[in-house]
């Protein structure tokens, strides 16, 4: 058996050596000589699995690390007889802490608490509703816009696009690509989608960058019609639109989902589906000694603090979006390379907040964002 895997994807080595021959390569190497007698796929979202890639080679299965499988052509894969999974949710966690950190270093930085303002979030899965929930704690009002579980649901948790655009001070989209069909998303944040904007809101993307058309981005920032931008996720990547860049709050290179533990699930998830299909006995397999971060202990002493000020030193001692912004501003050639050698980050219930003087109303959000939390006497 043989099994090609991104070298990218961590955990992983070790795996499958006792079972398979294994070959470890860079998303851009992977190449039809290489598949053609591989049996299984392990991926990301820079391998096209398509007729290119696998016409006349042996693979029965791809697993792709990652939530999305936009880069797997699943009507080729049907035709061809291969079986493919993806890793739904594996680092939903991840982009909710990346939300929620962007937003506190943003409200600081304008000098404005979250607490009274309007977020409309634009696809509610398994990442959207994580943000809809901190952002509930954290006292926003959040409008959300679902079409595919408004129909199978109903209509009572949900609004329209129309409304968003309307009461917004935030928009944060979680949508998949789809190229076509009633859910498309392809540019689907266009010039006519900003024009009809009335708040002038700060924008978010951390799903797909091929949501936003980067022109019409840039033209509605030149023309007040939004007041920011943040962005993970870009148009051609890795050749970012160095002008929009530019025009960014905070412009980060596609890691919203990079924590350790979104990286160890992806990992979990497909080994898990590649040994179901080919019955390999490692169907409870997990990664061991994910690193820890080095700050997992957060003492905040709440004594004469207001309670914004003690959740924005918990929640950015977890994640600084500021550097992430700063490298990239700095090397944006190196686009791809800060995406594989990006550095520990671990979500917010691998810490603990040591909390002193901090008011039971306050250790509650802590909790609900997924803190743990050690009270310390005064």
């Amino acid at each position: 058996m043989k099994i090609i895997i991104d070298d990218k994807i961590p955990y992983i080595k070790g795996a499958f050596e006792h079972l398979a021959d294994v070959v470890y390569l860079p998303g851009s190497k992977t190449t039809p000589e290489i598949v053609m007698d591989a049996d299984a796929i392990i991926t990301r979202t820079r391998t096209f699995c398509n007729e290119k890639l696998l016409k006349n080679s042996s693979v029965k299965f791809i697993a792709t690390a990652t939530i999305g499988f936009d880069h797997i052509d699943t009507d080729y894969c049907k035709q061809a007889g291969i079986e493919w999974t993806n890793a739904p949710g594996c680092n939903a966690e991840s982009v909710n802490q990346y939300i929620t950190s962007a937003l506190f270093s943003w409200s600081m930085r304008k000098r404005t608490d979250l607490a009274g303002k309007t977020i409309g979030i634009i696809g509610v899965g398994q990442v959207g509703s994580r943000v809809a929930k901190t952002c509930s704690t954290l006292g926003m009002k959040v409008l959300l816009n679902d079409p595919p579980r408004e129909r199978r649901e109903g209509s009572n948790d949900f609004v329209s696009v129309k409304t968003i655009q309307e009461e917004a001070d935030i928009i944060t989209f979680h949508v998949p690509l789809n190229m076509d069909g009633t859910d498309a998303t392809f540019h689907m944040v266009d010039e006519q989608f900003l024009k009809k904007l009335k708040k002038q809101p700060l924008i978010i993307n951390s799903c797909r960058g091929e949501i936003f058309k980067s022109e019409d981005i840039l033209n509605a920032k030149k023309t007040n019609l939004i007041s920011g931008i943040i962005l993970d996720c870009w148009e051609n990547e890795p050749n970012i639109n160095l002008d929009l860049l530019e025009l960014t709050e905070y412009g980060t290179p596609h890691i919203a989902g990079y924590s350790k533990d979104g990286k160890a699930n992806g990992t979990k998830m497909s080994v898990q589906a590649i040994s179901r299909y080919f019955k390999l006995g490692m169907d409870e397999w997990v990664p061991l000694k994910i690193e820890l971060p080095e700050n997992a202990i957060i003492e905040i002493d709440g004594d004469q603090r207001r309670e914004y000020s003690i959740l924005a030193e918990a929640i950015l001692s977890t994640y600084d979006i500021e550097s992430d912004d700063y490298n990239l501003r700095e090397n944006p050639s190196l686009f791809e390379r800060q995406r594989g050698d990006y550095p520990v980050r671990r979500e917010f219930d691998s810490f603990t907040i040591i909390a002193k003087n901090i008011k039971k109303e306050t250790l509650d959000k802590l909790h609900n964002l997924g803190f743990k939390i050690e009270i310390q006497k005064s």
